[in-house]
């Protein structure tokens, strides 16, 4: 049996869909040579595995050239969307939201995801998501049979094999521990805004809000306003932001709405107290080693926070606790269970 992974998140920026496309890849590749990526035209140049096909890019690869490179095996696609016309494939669509938080996309991207992923669901295409929570946004909002979806989890062990770059805080000004970090877009469903009353409280202490990450992107509609006054300090490496994890004094992350919630775990596995949106998904990836607040109020964010920052013994039960719960979120794990759900479905060893 051929299988064969959608590389198209080759040629994408990294960002929380990416970063799982990567690191699922690279673990589904060492639980079984037979996993080939299929990248566009140079897209495999990161990957001694890889196998360029085509001549397109974007989504007219995905839907003319990439099925006819992947006919006869297993396709399996990491990153929501696939081609309406292959046979055999898996497509993993992390959340729903598109239909439950459309304000938070264009109108042209809501649709196209709209079109699509109800296609491929009504065309038999196995649906895999990445929690609990987001399988059931996927039984609500699309015609999908229960048997139809699976979850598997996440990783973040990926942290681990990072370095880190300590000197971005003397670049920009920050001590250890007496800053707090956030992590997002300008997308709605991020609720950045809900941060402002937060960055006040922290300036009257003399203790900055440091936001990393793209404040854009096509996809999203933009949030109406940007806490302040944080320091917004852009796109960082990935051991940049390693650095700013370990060092922080606490991660916020006041996010209504995620299939999964990436940063907060990353944040956990290198050490950081985390505060988090009391959501579902949070709940379910998080409990017991994340304090919770409520994402719809300016002062119920900045009082959690501040209570971690306030008190020694809170950061270093959190410390403890999120290692623990990272600890337990591994890629390979991530892989295997992909791996033994695609066996089951289509009949291969």
């Amino acid at each position: 049996m051929n299988l064969y992974i959608n590389g198209r998140f080759a040629t994408q920026p990294l960002s929380g869909v990416q970063r799982f496309a990567v690191e699922v890849t690279r673990a589904l590749q060492a639980h079984d040579p037979r996993y080939t990526l299929l990248t566009p035209p140079g897209g495999g140049a990161d990957w001694s595995s890889a196998r360029e096909v085509g001549t397109r890019h974007g989504q007219g690869w995905e839907q003319l050239d990439l099925p006819r490179a992947a006919a006869g095996g297993v396709l399996f696609n990491l990153g929501n969307t696939g081609p309406l016309w292959m046979r055999r494939q898996l497509v993993v669509i992390h959340d729903a939201g598109v239909f439950s938080t459309p304000a938070a996309y264009s109108r042209k991207f809501r649709i196209w995801y709209k079109v699509l992923q109800n296609a491929l669901i009504l065309r038999g295409a196995a649906i895999v998501t990445v929690s609990e929570f987001s399988r059931q946004e996927i039984l609500r909002h699309l015609p999908a049979r229960s048997s139809q979806v699976h979850v598997m989890p996440e990783g973040a062990d990926h942290m681990r094999r990072i370095g880190t770059a300590p000197e971005i805080l003397a670049e920009h000004g920050l001590e250890p521990g007496r800053f707090v970090l956030g992590v997002g877009t300008l997308a709605a469903h991020k609720n950045l805004a809900v941060l402002g009353l937060l960055a006040q409280r922290l300036e009257e202490r003399g203790i900055p809000l440091v936001m990393a990450g793209s404040m854009g992107g096509e996809a999203f509609q933009a949030a109406d306003k940007l806490p302040q006054p944080a320091r917004y300090i852009g796109r960082v490496s990935d051991e940049q932001l390693k650095a700013l994890y370990e060092h922080a004094g606490c991660f916020i992350f006041p996010s209504r709405y995620e299939g999964f919630g990436l940063p907060p775990v990353e944040a956990m596995a290198c050490g950081c107290p985390v505060v988090a949106a009391n959501i579902p998904v949070m709940r379910e990836i998080g409990y017991g080693a994340v304090q919770f607040c409520n994402p719809h109020s300016p002062e119920d964010v900045a009082a959690q926070v501040l209570a971690v920052l306030d008190s020694p013994a809170r950061q270093q039960e959190l410390r403890a606790a999120g290692r623990a719960r990272a600890a337990t979120l591994t890629w390979a794990r991530a892989a295997a269970t992909l791996d033994g759900i695609a066996k089951k479905l289509f009949e291969f060893r």
